[in-house]
């Protein structure tokens, strides 16, 4: 259990983390050219890796327009949501309502109208909406405050749980826009959406390093690669790509007692695809998958050492007990993240996600602005050290003190997250 005490070198980690700090969304050829630089790292630390591919939705929008055309006059920028619906061609023109958070009294005698939301609709009120017979809705993004020079439209898609009710026409528009229509009462609007359904490719990369005493017993590292559009993704989360990597070169180093894998996981920004993925064509292996161990934003200079445990409290007490004892100013919740370590905890199998959370202003998701200005390689170390002091004392472990098993508190957070019916949970089969 001895081996080498290989020193974390952060500076090497912040230069990968350089080297792919671009934009690189899911099933583009940027996400690919960052698999493949992932892939070169890996075989210089002398570890061979491999691409995994799977099909990752989206669409091509060929034109996008909205104009409000009663009681004035105005066209507005806008993003529409991928894996939705265009309109016939020459587009739509219907009244326009805005919903609030589409509670019941908001829902009434809404058939052909286009509404506005205050926040994405979960499954259950997506299919309140297409049972109201609306011709589409517009969700918000960035504040009432923005300018339009120094932000973008977030970009998203429709998730397979809110598409199974149908598909309309969806939107995403700046707030500050939203505002101007509701603050001069729009009422009746004008939109032409023209887009086609495509399926690009997407991949994970993947590398095994086999245990020395029990290799029939998995640990697996996880951090998803790829970028929302507009964003660089050095915060979110080619950080968390690079501390992996650095965990790799360590256990390369010391070889494991138990078989770790190290997973890099494509799409997961359009909804854990690549952890899902994954789960799904290594069915049997989940058997003897003992314990993820994800990290998913890391290395803002501003910010607090989380862990998020999706497992029995005996971890979160565990985790809580070894930062104390080590001196590491780690705050361990016992709850459910929205990263690829729920797509595990959701197989039943215990996860948890090591991250850094900057302060709010301090550091920059999905937009342009997560940056490696607001990152530093002291703050990569701190959550890198953190994370191979306890995936080490586990995976080097004489008898594993995990039990394989997600306590009902957290399955019931996980249905909600997946907003899986309650009443056909005993007889669905998983996602």
């Amino acid at each position: 259990m001895g081996g080498n005490i290989m020193k974390i070198n952060a500076e090497r980690e912040f230069e990968l983390l350089k080297k792919i700090g671009f934009v690189r969304t899911s099933g583009s050829e940027e996400e690919l050219k960052a698999a493949n630089i992932l892939l070169e790292e890996i075989s210089s630390i002398g570890c061979e890796g491999h691409l995994e591919s799977f099909k990752a939705p989206s669409s091509v929008i060929k034109k996008a327009t909205l104009k409000v055309v009663e009681p004035f006059e105005k066209e507005y920028e806008i993003a529409p949501y991928n894996c939705s619906i265009g309109t016939s061609e020459g587009g739509i023109t219907a009244d326009f309502v805005y919903i609030e958070d589409g509670l019941d009294v908001n829902l009434v005698d809404l058939k052909g109208k286009f509404v506005l939301i205050n926040t994405r609709p979960n499954s259950k009120l997506y299919k309140k909406l297409m049972d109201a017979g609306i011709a589409g809705y517009i969700t918000m993004s960035g504040t009432a405050m923005d300018e339009e020079d120094k932000t973008d439209i977030s970009i998203a898609r429709i998730r397979e749980k809110n598409t199974q009710h149908g598909r309309i026409p969806t939107i995403n528009m700046r707030m500050k826009d939203c505002f101007h229509m509701i603050k001069n009462k729009a009422s009746k609007i004008h939109v032409e959406l023209i887009m086609e359904d495509v399926e690009l490719t997407s991949q994970n990369v993947v590398v095994t390093l086999e245990g020395t005493k029990y290799p029939e017993e998995i640990i697996s590292f996880g951090a998803h690669y790829d970028s929302v559009p507009y964003s660089t993704g050095v915060y979110d989360n080619g950080a968390g790509s690079v501390i992996i990597m650095e965990l790799l070169r360590h256990f390369k180093e010391n070889p494991p007692m138990r078989t770790v894998k190290f997973m890099w996981y494509g799409s997961e920004e359009v909804g854990l695809l690549g952890s899902k993925a994954y789960l799904k064509d290594h069915e049997e292996e989940l058997k003897k998958h003992l314990l993820m161990i994800n990290v998913d934003v890391a290395g803002s200079i501003l910010g607090k050492e989380m862990a998020l445990v999706t497992a029995e409290q005996s971890l979160v007490d565990y985790i809580d007990q070894m930062a104390k004892i080590k001196g590491f100013p780690l705050k361990v919740e016992q709850d459910i993240y929205s990263s690829d370590s729920t797509a595990f905890a959701d197989e039943g199998i215990p996860s948890l996600t090591f991250c850094r959370f900057a302060p709010q202003g301090g550091a920059f998701i999905h937009t342009r602005n997560d940056v490696m200005e607001y990152l530093s390689a002291e703050a990569l170390e701190l959550t890198t050290i953190i994370t191979k002091e306890f995936s080490e004392s586990v995976i080097n472990s004489v008898a594993f003190p995990i039990e394989k098993k997600v306590p009902d508190n957290m399955k019931k957070k996980l249905d909600e997250y997946f907003d899986k019916d309650p009443k056909k949970e005993e007889t669905s089969e998983k996602k």
